[in-house]
């Protein structure tokens, strides 16, 4: 298994880590983000930042919002997985417990028998 974290590292990973520093690199240059539409030369809801920053920052609240609404819809398959589990270890010591009574029963009706 670390043989193929290694190649997913250096196929995947590093090729992205350069492809990011590159795009950093290419779009340095200041930009603003009008928060506000109907008066984009208000300074107070404006901001002024190198352009990579917002890019990032998008691909970094894009990756949160898309990890939250997958563990909101996965959410039933988890409650699922919970509820069985519980039933699993429910029927798990009831076996158990028929395992032991059964042991307990059958030496004394193995010595009934001889008689």
């Amino acid at each position: 298994m670390t043989r193929l974290k290694k190649i997913v590292t250096l196929v995947i990973l590093v090729p992205l880590g350069i492809l990011l520093i590159v795009l950093s690199v290419a779009n340095r240059q200041s930009v603003t983000l009008a928060l506000n539409p109907f008066r984009p030369e208000d300074a107070v809801l404006s901001l002024t930042a190198p352009f990579f920053l917002f890019l990032m920052l998008s691909l970094i609240l894009g990756m949160l919002i898309g990890s939250l609404a997958t563990w909101w819809t996965q959410g039933k398959y988890r409650r699922q997985a919970r509820v069985e589990a519980r039933e699993a270890i429910k029927w798990h010591n009831e076996a158990d417990r028929h395992k032991t009574q059964s042991t307990a029963i059958a030496p004394a009706g193995s010595a009934l028998s001889r008689r």
